[in-house]
């Protein structure tokens, strides 16, 4: 029978897309099951295939994940993917190959910050969800100081972009693709209009809803995933907002995003096939 790793983090219940996924698979005659990625009794070679998913803690060990990834054969999304898109030092390539994204200014570790005028959030270039990230009002430079501080001490390099207000109003747009193709698309809430204590650790989930998605958002998307390294990618998830001049890239999210399989039936079954056509 194949064998499919569904590579997760520690913890009980920790991604609500894996036992639909893992039922999926299940019914494509699959034996699938959840694999701790930094697990060492886990026989990696064992499987058909391995695909990366909820493993959520790797952010403040980024190199060690990475060590992970590298050794393990068979792996989707694959290697060269998750080492680009886990830093989000990635914004630039993306916005010099021509697509708008959010402004933004990396303050690598032993850098001074500058910080915009306005609302402004600090975040970590290696992160998940809203973990460590805040938003600062206009003239908090003391306070955004010392989260960039923070960070540093810590070996994180920090990125820090414009608030985008449109967020509190429409949201953010997360486009989810399945093997190249469009499948669903979620409303992301505002995540930073509360205190770090009122949030969930990776997304409120009472801030996402099923969206419809806009045509020349999936288009942007699509733009982005015509382009090396993202083409031929299991799954995907691309993160928008609507700026003045369109809509603008805040994620590419391709390691271990949410895809929210629960809000499209047809999702988890897609990326079951999906999965099932690259068992070598």
């Amino acid at each position: 029978m194949i064998r499919v790793a569904v590579a997760t983090c520690r913890g009980e219940d920790v991604d609500p897309d894996s036992p639909l996924l893992l039922a999926a698979l299940g019914e494509r005659g699959m034996r699938a099951e959840l694999c701790v990625w930094d697990d060492p009794s886990v026989d990696w070679e064992a499987f058909d295939l391995t695909v990366v998913r909820s493993t959520w803690d790797y952010a403040a060990r980024r190199a060690e994940f990475l060590d992970w990834a590298r050794g393990v054969p068979r792996l989707h999304n694959p290697y060269g993917v998750i080492e680009y898109s886990s830093d989000k030092h990635y914004l630039s390539d993306v916005e010099a190959r021509g697509h708008r994204v959010v402004a933004s200014v990396f303050c690598d570790v032993g850098e001074d910050p500058t910080f915009p005028e306005g609302a402004f959030v600090v975040k970590p270039c290696v992160g998940a969800g809203s973990m460590d990230a805040e938003r600062y009002g206009p003239g908090e430079y003391e306070a955004a100081l010392q989260h960039v501080r923070a960070l540093h001490d810590k070996g994180r390099d920090a990125l820090i972009q414009p608030y985008v207000h449109s967020v509190d109003e429409v949201g953010e747009r997360a486009l989810v693709f399945i093997d190249g193709r469009f499948s669903h698309a979620m409303t992301k809430g505002a995540m930073l209009n509360v205190t770090s204590l009122d949030r969930n650790a990776l997304y409120r989930r009472e801030q996402m809803s099923l969206a419809q998605a806009e045509p020349d958002a999936v288009a942007y998307a699509l733009a982005v995933f015509e382009e090396a390294p993202f083409t031929g990618l299991l799954y995907g998830r691309v993160d928008l907002v609507r700026l003045d001049s369109g809509w603008a890239l805040m994620e590419l999210e391709l390691v271990e995003p949410s895809l929210f399989l629960g809000y499209d039936e047809s999702a988890a079954g897609a990326l079951a096939d999906a999965i099932g056509r690259r068992i070598p």
